[in-house]
């Protein structure tokens, strides 16, 4: 009888003990149930109201129109801008080139090309404001500043191989009532087309001059209707009394003024002492003009032309501020007024057809300093929208404009914001932004970026290690402390979401853009020495 195979053993597995390292401990196990009931499993939670799921959902697929898809994830990011015109950097959101062309969305995504620009000092304004001068130049447009009150543009302007008009003590004189191009022109033209040209060229002589007169060193206030009159008559007389291929100066008509001619007289209704009376004022204004602390700025012939040809102009007046801010403010006046009248001119007998760049900085600088100062210069600034010229107006903050002398005066120029459809906004606080909202609506999403930007950063120091020095040279030992927005912008199109770009530059750009002399040195602590 065969013998039955026995069973094979069953052997019972050794417990292995785990070292007492090794043993997770109370708070461990504490850690993961935390993590255990704070994440789900893939099916979700086991267990009575844990809502754990027999399968998984594979999910339905929905399409449809961008349109309407929008309303189901409104998610606010403005859509991007076309990629033409001048770049301006990435944007900080989806890292997409961001490119400003105010030239070319005028009729297409805007109904003008004026540019409003504010931020606070520091946060990169002006070197926006010169990439687009710079690009623009090399796209055939003409870069004109009409008035450089720091002299921050000269070396933008010479390397880009254009004219630079200096003003100032033993430098040259500027008459505010020049021709320009027109000079020794007018003479050879038609008669009907001449005295039309003539008669323009002298509106805007008058312009200047009611201009002038309202600043300080004028008569401090604007001529009132009579000596307006006059003044238009005297600038008439004056002109037609000049020999072919001259200009009258303002001592000109101060002596018409005084010589009283038929024809003012009988402008004015009045004779002999009468007469003195109503031009008394005007007269001592005009003598301001050319005498005391603006004496050899307006008192003579121009000494250099603008060259019209030119790729760029600029009219250098940094050598004033040694006088004053109302000698600036004169300064400025006088040669926004011979800038535009010459471009005008030139334009008016074909000399010129090119579009333009008028980078109006430091331009509340004249605003403030009399009343209807608005007025004379939208006159005397005013050239034809149909060339597309883009203006860039360039503030600090909207209180430049509540800091005009008269209501009329702030009301004239919140207009002339509401004219500019692209608004780029840099570094600026919330209480700054509240006051923007109310010209251009911002998201709230918008307020808290572009307040960021004015904040200082975690260290308290943001550091510019690219920083140059006078001589165009990096810093050797010592970094620069710079804004901690310097470089973003959001910018604005209408009613349109806003687009933030941080702007970057080369090394050819930092060059010629900067414009921070004051430095400040860091120690090795991080704090800033003064």
């Amino acid at each position: 009888m065969a013998r039955k195979p026995r069973p094979p053993a069953v052997t019972t597995p050794r417990r292995v003990t785990r070292p007492a390292e090794q043993a997770p401990n109370r708070e461990e196990r504490r850690a993961q149930k935390k993590l255990r009931d704070r994440f789900a499993p893939r099916l979700g939670w086991g267990g009575r109201f844990g809502g754990r799921a027999a399968v998984e959902d594979a999910g339905t697929v929905y399409t449809g129109p961008t349109s309407q898809a929008a309303g189901i994830y409104p998610f606010l990011l403005g859509s991007g801008l076309p990629p033409r015109g001048v770049p301006v950097g990435r944007d900080v959101l989806t890292g997409e080139l961001v490119c400003v062309d105010p030239s070319g969305w005028t009729g297409r995504l805007t109904t003008n090309p004026g540019v409003w620009v504010m931020s606070q000092p520091g946060a990169g304004k002006s070197a926006l404001v010169k990439r687009l001068c710079l690009v623009y130049s090399a796209y055939g447009h003409m870069v004109v500043v009409p008035g450089d009150v720091k002299g921050e543009y000269t070396q933008l302007i010479s390397e880009l191989g254009g004219s630079v008009v200096r003003i100032g003590d033993g430098i040259g004189r500027i008459n505010p009532l020049d021709s320009g191009p027109l000079k020794g022109r007018v003479q050879s033209l038609p008669a009907d087309r001449r005295e039309a040209l003539l008669d323009v060229l002298n509106g805007r002589r008058l312009e200047t001059l009611v201009a002038l007169l309202s600043t300080k060193h004028g008569l401090g206030r604007s001529p009132d209707e009579i000596e307006r009159s006059a003044l238009d008559t005297a600038v008439q007389v004056a002109s037609a009394a000049q020999a072919s291929g001259s200009d009258p100066i303002v001592a000109d008509v101060t002596a018409v003024l005084r010589a009283a001619p038929e024809q003012l007289r009988n402008k004015l209704a009045a004779q002999g002492e009468t007469y003195q009376n109503l031009t008394r004022s005007v007269v001592a204004g005009l003598d301001n003009l050319i005498g005391g602390p603006l004496k050899g700025l307006f008192d003579g012939a121009t000494t250099t032309p603008l060259d019209i040809n030119a790729p760029a102009v600029s009219v250098d007046i940094s050598a004033l501020r040694a006088r004053g801010n109302d000698v600036v403010t004169a300064g400025m006046i006088a040669t926004w007024a011979y800038a535009y009248s010459s471009i005008d001119s030139a334009r008016s007998i074909g000399l010129l057809d090119r579009k333009l760049v008028l980078p109006m900085d430091e331009m509340w600088r004249a605003l403030r300093s009399g009343p209807g100062l608005v007025d004379a210069m939208d006159a005397i600034s005013r050239l034809n929208r149909t060339t597309d010229d883009v203006t860039i107006y360039v503030t600090h903050s909207l209180l430049d404009v509540e800091a005009l002398p008269t209501e009329m005066d702030r009301a004239k120029a919140r207009g002339l914001m509401d004219r500019c459809d692209t608004w780029v906004l840099g570094a600026s606080t919330t209480e700054e932004l509240g006051r923007v909202t109310g010209k251009r609506m911002l998201t709230e999403q918008e307020v808290m970026m572009v307040s960021s930007w004015a904040s200082a950063t975690s260290t308290g120091l943001d550091i510019d290690p690219t920083a140059y020095d006078d001589d165009g040279n990096p810093p050797a030992e010592e970094e620069t402390v710079r804004h901690p927005g310097r470089g973003k912008y959001l910018i604005k199109l209408g009613t349109r979401p806003g687009i933030a770009a941080a702007l970057e530059l080369t090394a050819t750009e930092q060059r010629l853009y900067r414009t921070d002399t004051n430095r400040r040195r860091v120690t090795t602590t991080g704090m800033a020495e003064r």
